[in-house]
């Protein structure tokens, strides 16, 4: 158990609670803004009316989760201050720029034209309207670039050199920081995460309706796009996320060991361990379920290839190996459900039974939250893996935090939690209230009427 009276673990567990709040409204929105700016250009390229009618069902869910995703940063910005304030001395030189390059760029563009995505069609015409929305669309990556290449750069450090005052100085270029070893990496795995949420929770609730009437032609079309979505994306995330396992293996080995539950080197080949219950104690996984030199072979592409184990490694230089092993599994386990999802809409999209298979829908309801557990699981094991490093390699996290005392964090982490439940709690109820609505029972604008905007008729079926 952790010493809750301990202020770095108090420190941690702050950050921990309030970057898994934020990091779910990012995730949805990066996908939900790009989803908006696709429905608006079949809009403008086909002129059916179900297509805006959509777009005006799901950005209203996009405006909260936005606003609820940019509090919530807010609040982590804060905390590099009061909670980690050496991690901020001594980093700024490095870290500073490229968070500014993030609100210099992915913010003003976002929020430049998020009130023309919002309130704008009828004043700037369709065009025009597209026009934002993709902007705002491509904000939302621009920041996710920005913030992963910080992030990444914390695991994966280069083009600096460290003062004598403890500072990480940038030498040479920017871009040897920007892209870093691990970045490119990184930010496909990320932002494919995205997407991949998204179109779940748009699966989902296209689903839903579709129990509930299967000819709602809204219902029909949203799943059916978030259906081929999961088809294509969910295996290209399979093989990005071996892609990251392997630049990972090369730069971060210890965190690999982790995730695998290896504490003893392998020479001849190591197994992959399915389930088991890690035990840093002992040095052990009990009960373990193992399927002999797999792991050699997904890490190394050879079954007898050699693998180093957690032996290899002080203590005091090891993560906290169940928390990284189990995670792990949570998110290659959805991964598998998200592919296998897809696999299943394809044969039922081959069948002609796609929106007549209840039990399809049923399975895309259940897997509709699947991406934010995904991404919070990957997040988990991406952060605790790294430690004890807040800089991998280079600061210890113990040496990162703020001279503050536990008592303090306590009472702020309380007020923390007492008002994210209140608040977030609220908004996301409200954003499920916003998809049980029926989708398509809105009243077309006049201006879709505009030339080139012609509205087709509502028609039932497919």
């Amino acid at each position: 158990m952790p010493d809750l009276g301990d202020a770095l673990i108090l420190a941690r567990i702050q950050f921990a609670f309030t970057v898994s709040f934020h990091f779910i409204f990012p995730a949805f929105s990066i996908g939900l803004a790009s989803y908006l700016a696709v429905l608006n250009l079949l809009n403008y390229v086909t002129g059916e009316a179900r297509y805006i009618e959509l777009f005006r069902y799901w950005v209203k869910i996009f405006a909260v989760a936005f606003a609820m995703g940019v509090v919530s940063g807010i609040v982590m910005s804060y905390q590099f201050g009061t909670n980690w304030s050496v991690f901020s001395d001594r980093a700024g030189p490095v870290v500073g720029p490229l968070m500014a390059y993030e609100v210099l760029t992915a913010f003003f563009l976002e929020a430049g034209f998020l009130g023309v995505v919002l309130f704008g069609r009828d004043r700037v015409g369709p065009g025009l309207h597209l026009a934002a929305t993709i902007l705002v669309a491509a904000g939302t990556a621009v920041s996710a670039f920005w913030i992963l290449s910080v992030n990444s750069w914390m695991h994966t450090p280069t083009g600096y050199e460290i003062a004598e005052n403890g500072q990480f100085l940038p030498v040479g270029s920017w871009w040897d920081i920007v892209f870093n070893p691990s970045f490119p990496y990184r930010l496909l795995h990320t932002v494919t995460a995205a997407y991949l949420t998204t179109a779940l929770v748009v699966g989902g609730v296209g689903a839903y309706h579709l129990l509930r009437d299967s000819g709602n032609r809204h219902a029909r079309t949203m799943f059916s796009m978030a259906m081929w979505m999961a088809a294509i994306v969910a295996p290209i995330q399979i093989f990005l996320g071996d892609l990251h396992g392997l630049n990972t293996l090369e730069h971060q080995p210890v965190k690999v060991m982790a995730m695998e539950g290896h504490f003893d080197s392998h020479p001849d080949g190591a197994p992959l361990i399915v389930f088991g219950l890690p035990d840093q104690e002992e040095k052990t996984v009990h009960w373990s379920i193992e399927i002999p030199k797999l792991s050699s072979l997904i890490l190394k592409h050879d079954a007898n290839a050699p693998l180093n184990g957690l032996d290899t490694v002080d203590d005091a230089d090891e993560p906290p190996v169940a928390i990284v092993f189990w995670s792990f599994r949570i998110m290659v386990g959805l991964g598998f459900l998200m592919a296998l999802l897809g696999a299943v809409s394809l044969f039922a999209r081959l069948r002609g039974t796609l929106f007549e298979w209840p039990l399809l829908h049923r399975f895309a309801i259940g897997m509709g939250p699947s991406g934010f557990v995904a991404v919070i699981a990957g997040w988990v094991t991406t952060e605790v893996g790294r430690q004890p490093w807040v800089i991998h390699g280079l600061l210890r996290t113990a040496d990162a935090v703020s001279p503050i005392d536990a008592p303090a964090l306590t009472a702020s982490l309380l007020a923390f939690i007492v008002v994210y439940t209140g608040a977030f709690g609220t908004g996301t109820w409200y954003i499920l209230r916003l998809m049980s609505k029926i989708p398509g029972t809105t009243t077309s604008d006049p201006e879709d009427e505009a030339p080139g905007i012609a509205v087709a008729p509502q028609q039932k079926g497919a």
